[in-house]
Parts: structure tokens; sequence; C-alpha cells
């Protein structure tokens, strides 16, 4: 299907680089009217092919069958205040307890990455990808998002599953951004979870923010890349509002990313993006909207988050918290999220250090990141 949506561009592109060249030979070409014609129902053709193959794209969408008399392997589209957005649902045993996971961003869609990475998980939970407003196959409901709504629509999305599956609480997962979102929702709900797991913590956004700019400045210098340093500091110091905030973030985030990937301490360092936009839970619409939300649903939203700091907002959870922190994180910085923990009162709160990951320890140390969740859940279950 994406094959022939580049047939599709690359047959125009060839016509309009013939017609180029044959104007620069001085060949002005010749029209007539019967070639016009052909060209404009070959045209034609090909836009009505590419349109089927677009829907028919859409139409087909899915995730990987789980074999198992009581298992479960879907894509749902639900509907929650008015927002259209879909949910996968995966897992060996549909009455394991749920597990929400909530993707980073705002903007990113992890449902393949989920699938690909933390598939040990549906051996033990019902586990659940979100693209939330605004991301991935969602992106269509995410116009003028707020904070606000995307609580609303999670409390929403949890009250669902709990009615879906007969349970009484459901566990969270949140990484990045994605965290601070979890802990938001057990604070707003604490009798909707039974625990709350948290990685690539977010506390303070307009300080993490502000230490990520300095961090990049910093390291910048030291490898001679004054270009790049020069850039961050013609872009200024954040915070940054307006249309362009992605593409002034990006600068100094990709320095940090390219840093964590350097790093002999981090293993398997970096997502695997490729491999998650071809997965069949995206259809062509789905794979430009994978990058759509990164870029604009974050530009939107991102600037309403700078004010939001978690040691204010929520110094206590009534549900048990267990932080799962990469050692190498520079993308959100361990020392935020170490004040926070320290602050924190909660039930049962437990830390666990990443010795070889960065900002993404549930993709750089997979195995360690699977017994850890498994062990939070023993503590609740009784079995791993």
């Amino acid at each position: 299907m994406l094959l022939s949506l580049l047939l599709f561009f690359g047959f125009a592109v060839i016509k309009g680089l013939i017609y180029m060249v044959k104007l620069m030979l001085g060949k002005r070409p010749k029209i007539n009217q019967k070639t016009v014609l052909k060209d404009i129902y070959q045209l034609g053709l090909m836009f009505l092919v590419l349109a089927i193959v677009v829907v028919l794209s859409q139409r087909t969408v899915g995730t990987p069958r789980i074999d198992g008399e009581n298992a479960i392997s879907e894509l749902r589209e639900v509907e929650f205040n008015g927002r259209k957005q879909w949910i996968s649902i995966r897992g060996e045993d549909q009455a394991a307890p749920i597990l929400l996971f909530l993707a980073g961003g705002p903007g990113g869609t992890q449902l393949a990455a989920v699938r690909h990475e933390l598939h040990e998980l549906e051996a033990h939970f019902v586990v659940v990808g979100w693209d939330q407003p605004g991301s991935g196959k969602s992106y269509g409901s995410g116009k003028n998002m707020t904070h606000d709504d995307y609580l609303a629509d999670g409390i929403e999305l949890t009250d669902y599953l709990i009615d879906a599956f007969g349970k009484d609480k459901i566990y969270l997962m949140g990484e990045s951004w994605g965290s601070y979102l979890g802990v938001r929702l057990a604070e707003k709900a604490p009798e909707k979870y039974t625990g709350l797991m948290t990685t690539g913590q977010m506390v303070n956004f307009l300080e993490t923010e502000r230490l990520d700019y300095s961090k990049a400045i910093e390291l910048t210098f030291r490898s001679g890349n004054f270009k790049m340093m020069n850039k961050l500091i013609a872009n200024g110091k954040p915070p940054y509002f307006g249309k362009d905030i992605t593409f002034k973030i990006a600068p100094y985030l990709g320095v940090l990313n390219d840093e964590m990937a350097r790093n002999p301490n981090i293993h398997n360092s970096g997502y695997n993006t490729i491999r998650d936009i071809l997965s069949p839970e995206y259809g062509i619409l789905d794979k430009i909207n994978f990058f759509r939300g990164i870029v604009y649903t974050f530009n939107d939203v991102y600037q309403q988050l700078y004010e939001l700091d978690l040691c204010e907002t929520t110094p206590a959870l009534d549900v048990p918290v267990h932080m799962l922190i990469g050692r190498h994180d520079l993308n959100a910085p361990t020392q935020l999220a170490e004040e926070y923990f320290e602050l924190l009162e909660a039930p049962h709160k437990s830390w666990v250090w990443f010795e070889h990951s960065g900002h993404n320890p549930w993709i750089n140390e997979t195995d360690a990141f699977v017994r850890e969740v498994l062990f939070f859940k023993s503590l609740f279950t009784g079995t791993r």
C-alpha cells in the first residue's frame, strides 16, 4: 500500500522533471490536447487507485493475533468526551489484571513499540495501549486539547476498561509525558488504580527544558560543535511560545539523544521508528499522523505545561508508586525525579535505577524492566 503511494508521487515527479528538463534545453514541449487528456486520465486513475489504497489501509489495520482460548488481541475505536480515539488491547488471558500504558509526548504514539518491546507482559496482564487525542490513530481528535482534557479522557478510558473487563481497579504505567499524566490520574481517582509505575519521570516541565537546554550548550561546547551551539544560542533559552516550539526544542533534545546514543553504558539505545511505523497497527494516514502528532500536537500542548510542577500540585498519592529510572537519562533530568520521589507521600513507594538505560529503560533494558514490573505486581497478587 505504501508502495502505491510512492509510485503515484514518483509518476507525478517524473512527469514534472521531464517537462522542466525540456524547458531548460530550450525545447518547449508541444502541447497536444490528446496527450494532455491522456495525462489527466492517468493521473486521475492513479489518484483514484491511491484513494482506494489509503481507505483500504485504514480499514485493514490490526494487531497480530495472540493464540489462546481466552486471549485477546484487537484494536478498538472508542469515544470519550466527544473525541474518537484508538486503543490496542493485548493479553493471553482476558481475566488477567489490566495494565494501561500511557505514551510519551504529548502527541506520541507507541502502540506498536509497546507490543514489540513489552510483549512478555502480555502473559501477565491485558496490556492496553492508548493513542491519546492528537497522536497516531487518534490524531484527528486532538484539536484544541488541554491538559485537563487528557485527564478527563484518561479517567473515561479507565472507567471503560474497568467496565469492559469486570475489574475493580487497573494498573497504570506512564513514560515521559505519560509519567506525569499517570501521576495526575492516580491523584484524581486513586480508587480506580491498583498501582502506578513510571519511567522517564517528568516533574517540572519548565525546569526540565531549562536544564536540557543548558546541558546541550555544555555538550556542544565540549565537543566543539559550535555550529549547533550557535543555533541553540540564537533560538534563545526556553520557555518558547507560538507555532515553532517543536522546532526550537528539537535541536537541543537532538543533542541530548545523540549523547545518550553514544554512551556505551546505555544498551539498545533509541526507538526503532521504521519498525514501528511499518507495523500493522497503522494505516497510511496513521503513518503520516505518526509524525504530525510529534510535531503539531506537541507544539500546541507542550507550551501549556510550563507552569505544572508535581512537587507543588501532587505531593501525595493514595496509590502505590514504583519509579523505574534510567541512570543516564538526559531527557528528563533525574535530579528532578529524585527530588519529587523524596517528598512524595504514598502508601508504598519504591525507586529502581537501571544502570544501562537512558530515557527509556523499557527499551534499553527490557528484560530487567519486565522483571521489575512483575515484582511490583507480586506485591498485590502474591505471584509474578
